[in-house]
């Protein structure tokens, strides 16, 4: 977990874990997880722009990598969570759709 142009104040550590850890009931085997928070350069006109990146590991696939922008640290954050649960429940529907090809070639049917 890091932030970059702005420092991580207990209060936003504590909502990235709790946010973050609730797509592991999404998918089960996470193997790593890279939070990095902070704000964006000042080149906008209006207003801050924040934004959220995570980047993930699971078993058998690329990285995962999700980025948000928002007007603040905490609506970014809850972005990159609902597009977390999209890509991982993509993955786990992929993977069920391969366990079913492969338990189809297995079954054979011996006629009487």
């Amino acid at each position: 977990m890091q932030g970059t142009g702005i420092e991580l104040t207990d209060a936003v550590k504590v909502y990235i874990e709790e946010k973050i850890s609730t797509v592991e009931k999404y998918f089960d085997h996470i193997t790593h997880i890279d939070v990095d928070v902070g704000r964006r350069s000042g080149h906008h006109h209006k207003g801050d722009v924040f934004y959220a990146e995570v980047n993930m590991q699971v078993p058998h696939h690329d990285l995962i990598r999700v980025e948000k922008d928002a007007g603040d640290v905490y609506s970014a954050i809850d972005m990159v969570r609902d597009q977390l649960k999209i890509e991982l429940e993509k993955i786990k529907e992929k993977m069920r759709a391969k366990d079913k090809e492969e338990i189809r070639g297995t079954k054979e049917y011996q006629p009487e």
